[in-house]
C-alpha cells in the first residue's frame, strides 16, 4: 500500500483575516480560505441561499422521468459509491423516492 501523502493548500492571508473578522475560528478560517471561501456569507446554507432546483441543468426533465417511473411502477436503482457524500445521497434518495411510492433499490459496485 502506498504511503499517505499530505499536502497543504495555499490560502490568501487577506481571506483568512476577513473570515476571522467575521467570527470564524482561526483554524476554520484557514481551512475555508484554502478552499476558496472569501466571505462567511458563502457558508450560509439555509434553503433561501441555495440554488432553486429548477435552475440545475436537466432537473425538470429528470423530475418528469422519475414521476413517470413512479406512476407506472417501474423499479428504480440508485448506483452509489463508498464515500460519505455518495452514501448519504443514496440514503436520502432511497428515503425520498420510497416516500413518493417508488420501488427503489441501490447498488454499490465493487472496487
Amino acid at each position: 500500500m502506498p504511503a499517505t501523502r499530505l499536502t497543504t493548500r495555499s490560502a490568501s492571508p487577506q481571506h483568512i483575516w476577513q473570515l476571522e473578522r467575521q467570527g470564524l475560528h482561526p483554524l476554520l478560517a484557514r481551512l475555508y480560505a484554502a478552499r476558496g471561501v472569501q466571505d462567511a456569507s458563502e457558508l450560509d446554507y439555509r434553503l433561501e441561499h441555495l440554488l432553486p432546483p429548477a435552475s440545475l441543468t436537466h432537473a425538470t426533465e429528470a423530475a418528469c422521468l422519475l414521476a413517470d417511473a413512479i406512476e407506472t411502477g417501474a423499479r428504480l436503482l440508485i448506483i452509489a459509491d463508498y464515500d460519505c457524500d455518495g452514501a448519504t445521497a443514496c440514503a436520502v434518495g432511497i428515503r425520498a423516492l420510497r416516500a413518493f411510492g417508488a420501488e427503489v433499490d441501490y447498488l454499490v459496485p465493487a472496487c
